[in-house]
């Protein structure tokens, strides 16, 4: 049963993994990433977190933060989960690059909003 209570835990873990995967590829162009096997599998494990974290929130929590493509997130986890073998690198390094810092921003907002209740 998901918990209101447990959706900031929740942005915590989203939080987190976005901050290992941007810790994970500072400095590195995609050919860095898509050539380093430990490094590529780490951020796709920490994607993978972040969407499974994403699918845990209540829906009453989604709903009202509609403007995160929720349900893009939790698909994509659930490609990575079940659809491994199709993950491409490129695929990976454009969700780091486009998608993970406008939604490292929304969940800290969400984070501080939830703080001050």
């Amino acid at each position: 049963m998901r918990e209101q209570t447990k959706d900031i835990d929740r942005l915590f873990h989203i939080e987190e993994s976005i901050n290992h995967v941007m810790d994970f590829l500072e400095g590195k162009a995609f050919e860095d990433m898509k050539d380093d096997v430990m490094c590529f599998h780490a951020v796709v494990y920490n994607i993978m977190i972040i969407g499974e974290a994403a699918n845990m929130l209540t829906k009453e929590f989604r709903e009202k933060h509609s403007e995160v493509p929720w349900r893009n997130i939790i698909d994509m986890r659930n490609v990575l989960v079940h659809g491994y073998y199709i993950a491409s690198p490129l695929f990976i390094w454009e969700t780091y690059t486009k998608d993970l810092g406008p939604l490292l921003e929304h969940v800290r907002r969400y984070i501080a909003e939830m703080k001050n209740i």
